[in-house]
């Protein structure tokens, strides 16, 4: 694995101290790990969203297909982030991306985003996942007042280029809405995103594709490839799964060092979380808190919030680039120090949860669908740039497509597929991300 990554981070063995895994339906399934020798036509590594919603469609297109997993079901990214299903999944600009692909590709590429928040939707409805699903809309909160300014400017840009309908909010209409804080100056409502609870919704599309004829294997994690004439040989520590092609599906917990198709291709980044303790009405009234809306502030490294179902507060952020178990611990007190800040009135209640995960970025700062070798034997869906709820089960479903045929790679937009580059001197990528949070920090402060 790449250098901006750490050992502690990749503890297969257990879960993660998450408010999730404390509060997730029970699987329901058997995930045996992958004994002695096998074989299938499909192989997928990583059982999260991306790798489940690619097994879920060629198991139901009568693929013979199995998946491997280091830890257990959605160990990784899709059963630890803040359960936003939303539009984003890039970095690039839109201005950069439509020189760079065209417009009319940027705008294929728009239609996928909201294509895949519906599609979270509907397998939450088709499979009844009982996700914690709150209704429609997410929204973008200026930070500051400088930013109220660049949120109608957004508005009249994703209307013009987008044709997207979205909603100017006041500081008054954020008070009227329950959106309030004294940190935040105005926003954009969007229609589209919602959230979920990610681990109920990564186990249910787990127990459908399963249902399908998937084979899941929990606790396989690949400890080394054999790429032969014929196919693959994936070897775990108790198997071996030959496979005439492979799907790597494991986004920023992906092993440069035994995937090597993926080395120098991607950068793994922080992200962490703290949930508090279930909140009465009345504290929060006294915060001026009361919507369930999905929000994330204008930062470049953003800070993202939502209210539960059950009146608990969920409050994410991204920086930190100490993956071991103390830099895990150094980061706490400085999320919750932004948590207090932008909710005051809240200073003093408990926080029952805190945990990290790995988004991931690639050099392009768009996601890539698609094949990683010339026979088209290896392939993969990565880099959601932290919104992979959505995209993650869109970008599942379309490389098992595109696998079987069933779609052409010119259907999809080709901001999605026209590569995955490799970062510069990708050894000296830590510096890149440090340099560029020490960039992000000065700029979310004008």
């Amino acid at each position: 694995m790449a250098s901006t990554t750490h050992p502690h981070a990749f503890h297969f063995e257990r879960a993660v101290d998450s408010y999730w895994e404390a509060s997730a339906d029970p699987l329901g399934i058997e995930t045996p790990p992958l004994k002695g020798e096998e074989s299938c036509e499909v192989a997928v590594i990583g059982a999260g969203f991306t790798g489940l919603s690619a097994a879920l469609e060629l198991a139901g297109q009568g693929v013979d297909v199995r998946v491997l997993e280091a830890g257990h079901v959605g160990w990784g990214a899709s059963g630890r982030n803040g359960g936003f299903a939303c539009m984003g999944s890039h970095k690039l600009s839109y201005p950069t991306m439509i020189r760079r692909y065209g417009l009319a590709a940027s705008q294929r590429f728009y239609e996928t985003m909201r294509q895949s928040v519906a599609l979270v939707r509907d397998n939450i409805q088709h499979y009844g996942i009982d996700a914690w699903a709150t209704a429609d809309g997410e929204v973008t909160l200026a930070h500051l007042p400088s930013r109220v300014q660049e949120l109608r400017d957004e508005q009249a840009y994703l209307k013009q280029t987008f044709g997207d309908e979205t909603e100017f909010l006041s500081k008054g209409d954020l008070k009227e809405q329950g959106l309030d804080g004294p940190g935040f100056h105005a926003g954009l409502k969007g229609k589209v995103g919602f959230g979920v609870h990610p681990l109920n919704y990564v186990r249910g599309l787990a127990r459908a594709a399963a249902k399908a004829g998937a084979k899941i294997h929990g606790r396989s994690q690949l400890i080394r490839w054999e790429e032969l004439s014929d196919g693959h040989r994936l070897h775990t520590r108790d198997g071996v799964l030959k496979a005439r092609q492979v799907i790597v599906a494991t986004n920023g917990y992906t092993p440069e060092d035994v995937s090597t198709r993926h080395a120098g291709r991607i950068m793994p980044a922080l992200s962490s979380i703290i949930v508090t303790r279930p909140l009465t009405e009345e504290e929060r009234r006294a915060q001026g808190w009361t919507s369930d809306v999905p929000s994330y502030d204008s930062r470049k490294l953003l800070h993202y919030f939502r209210l539960l179902p059950n009146g608990r507060f969920l409050f994410g952020g991204r920086g930190g680039t100490d993956a071991s178990d103390h830099g895990d611990a150094a980061y706490r007190p400085m999320l919750t120090k932004a948590f207090n800040e932008l909710f005051p009135a809240w200073r003093n209640v408990e926080i029952t949860h805190y945990w990290r995960g790995f988004v991931c970025l690639s050099n392009d700062l768009v996601p890539y669908v698609g094949p990683l070798d010339e026979r088209k034997t290896v392939w993969t869906a990565i880099a959601y740039h932290g919104n992979g709820v959505a995209m993650g089960s869109w970008s599942g479903r379309a490389v098992a497509r595109l696998l079987t045929k069933k779609t052409a790679r010119e259907e999809l937009s080709p901001v999605l597929t026209r590569r995955l580059s490799r970062f510069p001197l990708p050894a000296f990528r830590p510096l890149y991300l440090k340099g560029a949070y020490v960039w992000y920090g000065w700029e979310d402060s004008r």
